[in-house]
This record gives C-alpha cells, sequence and structure tokens, in this order.
C-alpha cells in the first residue's frame, strides 16, 4: 500500500506532516486536497516551500484526487493524502467508493462553534457528525497527532474531554 495516511490536519502541509509523519513513514510524496488550493499558484507555491526536494507534492481538487487514488496506492514510494477538514475528506471518501479505508484525525484546532475533544481536535457538532458518518461507511477514523502519541479510536474522541 503505497499510500500510508489519510490525515485531516488543518494547517495542511507543516512541520509535524512533513518531518513529524514523513521521516517515520519514508513518505515520497504528499496529496493535499483541496479545491481552493489546487485552483491557487501562489498558495501551492507556499506550501511547496515546506516540503523538501526529494518529496513530491500534488495539489488535487476533491474530483481530481478520487479518480487518482488508485494511481497513487500504485506508486513505489509511500505518501499521504491530507484535507483540511472533515468535510472535504468525507466528499473524497464519498467520491473514492471504498478506496479510503482508514482516516487519521491530526489536528483540527479551535474555532468559534467548535468543542475541545483533544488537545489538538475541537469539533463542531456537524463535523462530529461527519467523523462518525465516515466510520459509519466503514472507515477506521482514528485521532493522533503524531506517529508516537497514543491512537484514540473515533468513540473515545467523540467522547473525550480536553485534558485527554
Amino acid at each position: 500500500m503505497s499510500i500510508a495516511l489519510y490525515r485531516i490536519d488543518d494547517r495542511l502541509i507543516h512541520g509535524q506532516v512533513v518531518v513529524g509523519w514523513g521521516q517515520p513513514l519514508d513518505l515520497g510524496f504528499i496529496v493535499l486536497v483541496d479545491d481552493d488550493v489546487a485552483a491557487s499558484e501562489w498558495e501551492q507555491e507556499l506550501y511547496r516551500m515546506a516540503v523538501p526536494p526529494e518529496m513530491a507534492v500534488h495539489f488535487l481538487t476533491v474530483a481530481e484526487a478520487a479518480t487518482r487514488l488508485h494511481e497513487f496506492e500504485q506508486l513505489p514510494r509511500r505518501g499521504i493524502v491530507l484535507t483540511g477538514s472533515v468535510e472535504t475528506m468525507g466528499r473524497l471518501i464519498r467520491a473514492g467508493h471504498g478506496q479510503v479505508r482508514t482516516v487519521n484525525v491530526g489536528g483540527v484546532h479551535h474555532a468559534t462553534g467548535r468543542a475541545a475533544r483533544l488537545r489538538y481536535v475541537f469539533l463542531t457538532p456537524d463535523e462530529a457528525q461527519g467523523l462518525q458518518a465516515m466510520a459509519d461507511a466503514g472507515v477506521d477514523v482514528t485521532a493522533q497527532d503524531v506517529p508516537t502519541a497514543r491512537i484514540v479510536p473515533l468513540d473515545e474522541l467523540l467522547h473525550a474531554s480536553p485534558d485527554a
């Protein structure tokens, strides 16, 4: 399996993704799935600056990514598929027709209307429902900010207090 991780992280590409996950997983590519970033050359250039030259970065819309997931699974190097929101990952799962089997919630930070679930995950009721819908569709949803941290199952995430 060439896609080592499907991750939701509202910061998209940053040090924790590139170094924290990239080095232990020996990542060769990142697929950033975001309709707005896919249409913005200057945003793409900003994210490219955070990635070492030996790591490829693909900026795709949800529709483009869904049609290319099988292609990415066949690549010789391992990669990560990254979305910035629960909603975008949900759209990718639906468009991917069963290709996405696991989702890592890695960073959904404080914003108006979000309640703390873990120190790195804050969710609105709609986002919590979106994660539950993924699980109901057969996707294994867990939270983990870095590879050395404890994996938090979805049921625990949805009922966690911010001190967890």
